[in-house]
């Protein structure tokens, strides 16, 4: 439970490297003082959950630092990652907002901070600054296209694909392109959540990884990946067009 968990020495919100780019950033200076006086910040190891589906909400989490795995429990009782959140990403505001329990998980995937600002505070901000529920509201809309955009790419697009897709997404932060075009990758993910993120069984994503190294595409040691141009997975992408 949020209400649980010990904080750390107190962030400052005017201070905050991320609040730029988060909803937050159209809240006037007593506003922030408001958020900044009741909020509590945690910092979270590898693998410790922020908190758990079904849990109660009682407020939203917004990253300061760090990468958040967003899981999801499928049929089957196994937790499904669903998105990566990272700095500047609020979590958990549409629960709050409908007044429901948490329909996900949130889980650290590296050492990450991130500050909890309970419902009342929330709700008071939302009643002074209306630019603040639209800033909610933009979030969702985005938020709704993106899983319309997985839905249509899980049953059109081939594995192979689908994978191109994710690790030149995953290239913008946390990938290199040298000059030639070649790009070296460490992955924040684990083969499964990998594979789960783009719909396939574990097994599917090996054979998936083991056609890539064969076609001299990429090779794959641990979590690096190395791809010996990046234009090769921008073909994976242009060969689906017209199918």
């Amino acid at each position: 439970m949020e209400g649980s968990k010990s904080s750390t020495a107190a962030r400052n919100c005017f201070t905050c490297q991320t609040r730029g780019r988060t909803e937050w950033c159209v809240l006037t200076d007593e506003e922030l003082k408001l958020v900044d006086k009741s909020k509590m910040s945690r910092d979270y190891l590898p693998g410790e959950v922020v908190f758990h589906e079904a849990d109660a909400c009682h407020g939203v989490h917004c990253i300061e630092s760090g990468l958040i795995g967003v899981r999801k429990m499928n049929a089957n009782g196994q937790e499904i990652l669903l998105r990566l959140c990272h700095p500047g990403d609020t979590l958990g505001y549409r629960s709050m907002l409908a007044s429901d329990d948490h329909n996900n998980s949130a889980e650290a995937l590296e050492p990450s901070t991130v500050c909890f600002i309970d419902a009342g505070t929330v709700r008071t901000l939302l009643g002074r600054n209306p630019t603040l529920g639209l800033r909610f509201l933009t979030h969702a809309t985005k938020d709704l296209g993106a899983a319309e955009d997985k839905v249509l790419q899980s049953t059109t697009l081939p594995v192979r694909a689908r994978f191109a897709h994710l690790l030149l997404v995953l290239k913008d932060r946390y990938g290199v392109v040298d000059a030639d075009g070649a790009m070296d990758l460490e992955l924040p993910l684990s083969r499964q959540d990998m594979a789960a993120m783009i719909g396939i069984r574990p097994e599917s994503m090996s054979r998936t990884i083991k056609s890539l190294e064969q076609d001299d595409i990429a090779r794959f040691t641990g979590r690096r990946v190395h791809v010996r141009n990046i234009d090769d997975l921008l073909d994976e992408l242009e060969l689906t067009e017209g199918l």
